[in-house]
């Protein structure tokens, strides 16, 4: 897996979820075809989302030259 691959792939996914924000449906190719996706598929977009954004950090970093077990979280305010 490249970075451009896993970016593609971000980008995708992200782009379902906008389409579906937008009151739209989405639709993700895949090496299949085609899948449509409706707002009950929304956490399976959310899942991916975050999968990729990994994969899309990890694979900067890797190329980078910058290795870390580090888990970095953000705040959250009550």
């Amino acid at each position: 897996m490249t970075l451009a691959d896993a970016q593609i792939h971000l980008d995708a996914w992200l782009a379902a979820d906008l389409a579906l924000a937008e009151g739209k449906e989405a639709k993700i190719d895949t090496a299949t075809g085609s899948r449509s996706l409706k707002l009950e598929d929304a956490a399976e977009i959310r899942a991916n989302i975050t999968r990729w954004q990994k994969t899309v950090s990890a694979l900067t970093a890797q190329a980078a030259g910058v290795t870390s077990d580090v888990t970095v979280r953000l705040a959250t305010w009550s």
